[in-house]
C-alpha cells in the first residue's frame, strides 16, 4: 500500500510530532510512503481570497502525485478538504480542468485526474480496517479514557468525501480510539470548531471557542483529547497555557494526536512518537502504561 505523503506547511512548521508519529504507525501497518519534495502548500489558506489561485496551487499537487502514479495521503484536514474538492471539481467539470491545464502548462505540468486523496485516518479506517489494528495492538491502552475531536475539514463537506461517515453523528475516530483499547469519551459540542480558522483575525474569539470545549471535555472526566488536524492541537495543546492564564482556570489535559495514541498501543516508546514535544505532557498515561498494562 503506496502513497504519496503529503503534510502541508502546518505539519512541518508546528506538528513535527505529528509527522513523526504518522510515519511510524503507517511502517509498522505496512502502509509505504513516497516524499515528493515540490509539493508545495495545497492553497487552503488563500481561497476565500482567491478561488483561481487556490484551484491552480491544489492541481499543481495533485500533478505532481500523478507523475508517481500515486494516491496522496493527508494528515492535515484542511489540505485533505482542498485537495480532494479541487480533485473532484476538475474530474468533472471538463471545460474547467482544460482551463486550469492551460495554466499549469506554463510551468509545465498537467493535471489528468487520475488519482485519489485520502487523510490518513481514513485510511486506517477503510483500508487497515478497525479488525486489523486490534490484532495489531501490543499493549492495549484500557483504563485510559480519551475525547474525540474531529474538526471541521475532516467530514465536511461531505458530499466530496463520499459521505464515508456521517458529519452530524461521526463515529470513525471513536473506532479508531476503541481500536487501542482505550474508552472514547462523548461530550457535549463535540463538534464544535476549534477556533483556529480565526486565531490571525480574532484571537480573544478563537481562545474563547477553544476553551468551551475543554471546558466540556475536563468535566467528562477524559484523560486527554484525540484529534487529526494539526491546527486543532495548535488551539488545544499550543494555546492550552495561554487560554488557562486568559481565563484564570487550569486543564492540563494532554492532546494526542490519533497516530501517537495508536503508537502507543502498537507498543512504540514515547520519544518514537515525538510525545516529548507535546505542549501538554502526557505523563500520566505514559506512567498508566508502564504500570503494567498487559502485554497483548
Amino acid at each position: 500500500m503506496k502513497y504519496a505523503l503529503f503534510l502541508g506547511c502546518t505539519v512541518p512548521a508546528r506538528a513535527r510530532n505529528y509527522e513523526l508519529s504518522t510515519r511510524r504507525v503507517a511502517q509498522a501497518l505496512g502502509i509505504e510512503f513516497t516524499d515528493i519534495m515540490d509539493f508545495s502548500c495545497c492553497g487552503f489558506p488563500v481561497k476565500s481570497v482567491d478561488v483561481k489561485t487556490t484551484m491552480l496551487l491544489a492541481a499543481r499537487n495533485l500533478s505532481l502525485a500523478e507523475e508517481k502514479n500515486l494516491n496522496i495521503c493527508t494528515i492535515c484536514s484542511a489540505c485533505t478538504s482542498i485537495l480532494t474538492e479541487v480533485n473532484k471539481e476538475l474530474k468533472e467539470n471538463g471545460e474547467l480542468k482544460e482551463k486550469v491545464n492551460e495554466k499549469l502548462a506554463k510551468i509545465k505540468r498537467e493535471y489528468g485526474g487520475d488519482i485519489e486523496v485520502k487523510h490518513f485516518a481514513r485510511i486506517l479506517y477503510e483500508d487497515i480496517g478497525i479488525e486489523q489494528i486490534k490484532s495489531s495492538v501490543k499493549k492495549s491502552l484500557e483504563g485510559i479514557k480519551f475525547a474525540p475531536h474531529y474538526g471541521c475539514h475532516y467530514l465536511k463537506p461531505s458530499e466530496i468525501y463520499g459521505n464515508f461517515d456521517d458529519p452530524e453523528d461521526p463515529t470513525s475516530l471513536d473506532e479508531l480510539i476503541r481500536a487501542t483499547g482505550a474508552e472514547v469519551i462523548d461530550y457535549g459540542d463535540k463538534k464544535l470548531c476549534c477556533g483556529g480558522a480565526i486565531l490571525g483575525v480574532d484571537e480573544d474569539i478563537s481562545l474563547t471557542m477553544a476553551k468551551k470545549k475543554l471546558d466540556r471535555i475536563s468535566t467528562r472526566g477524559a484523560d486527554a483529547i484525540s484529534l487529526i488536524c494539526p491546527f486543532c492541537s495548535i488551539m488545544y495543546d499550543d494555546n492550552q497555557r495561554k487560554i488557562e492564564s486568559q481565563f484564570e482556570t487550569s486543564y492540563n489535559l494532554p492532546v494526542l494526536h490519533y497516530p501517537q495514541v495508536l503508537g502507543l498501543a502498537l507498543g512504540f516508546e514515547p520519544k518514537e512518537l515525538g510525545l516529548q514535544m507535546n505542549r501538554v505532557k502526557a505523563t500520566e498515561i505514559i506512567n498508566k502504561l508502564q504500570k503494567g498494562k498487559t502485554e497483548s
